[in-house]
């Protein structure tokens, strides 16, 4: 027996396997691909998990009502293989206040995978209802499911955390065709590339083995590599002139965070962190323009704290900022209690004057907020952050004005993984700032998977992305996506580095989402017309 005819063996063993059989493989398949993601991006697991899928699918045609609902059950069982390993790191959060949610973690770890396991399921019932017999199946895969993950970064405020277009990221110059086509069209070369060699078990009319799919994914990714190398060679780093930026990674624990007792232990940690000299020539903060802490650095209304304001005053010389992250109470009259807050970052002058603030638009649920919030309440859960009402959201996403630098665009936590969340497009910023706090998430996955898909973002606009992270990990990268500087995960420290400069606008950031509409669509036409075709020859 060759090895193409066991290659084929195995495939129709998978083809034909059902029950419990069946959805171990998925299940399986989907543990296997979460080996694509950061930290490991071993992305050449995918050319194995995929294509069995593909013959899943195949088999699921056996099945009632043409297998769609086979197919749904196996996509759901993929996701949640996929899901559980990919987001186990979301149980850490349980514990940092542990006597009031610990027992919420095994609801968290299993049922976030389980509800997201619903959008695989979707995407693989489509695809089965646009299912051939020939190559065009893949790309009824590849179209299916990028429809099923756009729903899931839109549906209930979204949550597109480790989309399948993000096993493109690395290599660094593969990661730049999203700078043409963004997430979603990322994501939908992914499937189609990985998928391909599913392919080798057709037959073509001489009976040969179809290697033409595999052949052009081949061809696709060493184009895409090639594209990616001219990119980077073509945009090197370069810096904007007199920008000195600090940032600061306190490594905090969460409790401190929330407690406001640890004012003063907090304050006083961050102003010595802050000025700390980072080498032989260093003078502390007086060598920064512009210094950068994390989200919710405070565990009070930093504004309601005069002395805490008159500190940071004292520390900032002339000529520097401070960009912090810090709960904002809401204009109210004095005396009124505060039961509900805003999550925003600050630009604060050297006097001690604030220059301009955003507040967070996309909150985090069950983080941030509870969905149908009052009666939730009622029936006495909360959400993480434990603010009664939960956190207010923003009204509106604007450039933040940075004395001596280019307007940054903010963005707070996981708001850097939606694709899209970008200030008005009159309004060009010149690099994203992104303050994040992943200490609710310990020594995981977790930070890295959050970082890569915050890099993602400065490559799809063209912009570079300065990330100040509580725990870290903190960077700094340029607008192509190179990491010109960062602090690792778990460190107490502070990094020091230029700002990058941007360059001209993308593709995507001039179009959007247009390119990926276009190759779904082109795809869903394919597969439409090939089973057209099929049934009236």
């Amino acid at each position: 027996m060759t090895s193409f005819q066991r290659f084929r063996q195995i495939a129709l063993a998978i083809i034909l396997t059902w029950g419990w059989k069946r959805a171990l493989i998925a299940m399986g398949c989907g543990a296997l691909s979460v080996l694509a993601l950061a930290p490991f991006n071993v992305f050449p697991v995918l050319f194995i998990t995929f294509p069995v899928l593909v013959w899943l699918i195949d088999g699921a045609g056996a099945g009632r009502y043409r297998g769609v609902p086979a197919a749904a059950l196996t996509g759901y069982w993929f996701g949640l293989g996929y899901f559980v390993p990919g987001l186990y790191w979301t149980g850490y959060a349980f514990f940092v206040d542990a006597d009031v949610f610990a027992w919420l973690t095994p609801f968290a770890v299993l049922g976030l995978p389980a509800y997201l396991s619903i959008f695989t399921a979707i995407g693989f019932a489509l695809a089965r209802l646009l299912w051939t017999k020939d190559v065009t199946r893949i790309l009824a895969l590849a179209a299916s499911l990028t429809i099923a993950e756009w729903l899931r970064g839109h549906a209930l405020t979204g949550f597109p955390w480790n989309a399948f277009g993000y096993a493109l990221s690395e290599p660094l110059p593969l990661a730049q065709t999203a700078s043409l086509i963004g997430l979603w069209g990322m994501t939908f070369l992914s499937v189609a590339i990985f998928a391909s060699p599913a392919a080798l078990i057709d037959r073509t009319p001489d009976r040969r083995p179809a290697w033409r799919a595999p052949a052009a994914a081949i061809a696709l990714l060493i184009v895409m590599s090639i594209f990616g190398a001219i990119r980077l060679s073509l945009h090197p780093t370069t810096m904007v002139a007199g920008v000195k930026l600090r940032l600061m990674q306190p490594d905090l624990q969460q409790d401190a965070k929330f407690n406001y007792a640890a004012k003063a232990e907090v304050m006083k940690k961050y102003l010595a962190l802050s000025d700390r000299a980072s080498g032989p020539q260093s003078t502390g903060v007086r060598d920064a323009t512009i210094l950068i802490w994390p989200e919710s650095a405070f565990p009070f209304f930093l504004t309601r704290e005069a002395d805490a304001m008159a500190q940071i005053a004292e520390l900032l010389p002339k000529g520097t900022v401070l960009i912090t992250g810090s709960v904002r109470a809401p204009d109210l009259p004095r005396g009124t209690p505060i039961t509900r807050a805003y999550n925003s970052i600050y630009v604060i002058d050297h006097d001690g004057s604030v220059l301009s603030v955003y507040d967070k638009l996309h909150l985090v649920p069950f983080g941030e907020f509870l969905p149908y919030q009052d009666l939730m309440e009622k029936l006495g859960f909360e959400q993480l952050t434990r603010v009664r009402g939960g956190f207010i959201p923003g009204s509106v996403r604007h450039a933040l004005s940075v004395p001596g630098a280019p307007p940054a665009l903010p963005l707070i936590c996981y708001e850097a993984i939606f694709p899209g969340e970008v200030a008005g497009r009159n309004e060009r910023p010149g690099w994203i700032v992104n303050l994040t706090n992943d200490g609710w998430f310990g020594m995981s996955t977790g930070p890295y998977q959050h970082l890569e898909q915050a890099r993602m973002r400065a490559i799809e606009l063209g912009l570079p992305l300065v990330r100040s992270a509580n725990t870290g990990v903190s960077a700094v990268i340029d607008p192509v996506g190179r990491t010109v500087a960062s602090l690792g995960l778990g460190v107490e420290g502070i990094l020091d580095a230029n700002l990058p400069a941007a360059i001209p606008p993308t593709v995507y950031a001039r179009v959007g989402d247009v390119p990926a509409v276009m190759l779904v669509a082109l795809a869903v036409i394919l597969a439409v017309r090939r089973r057209v075709a099929k049934r009236h020859p």
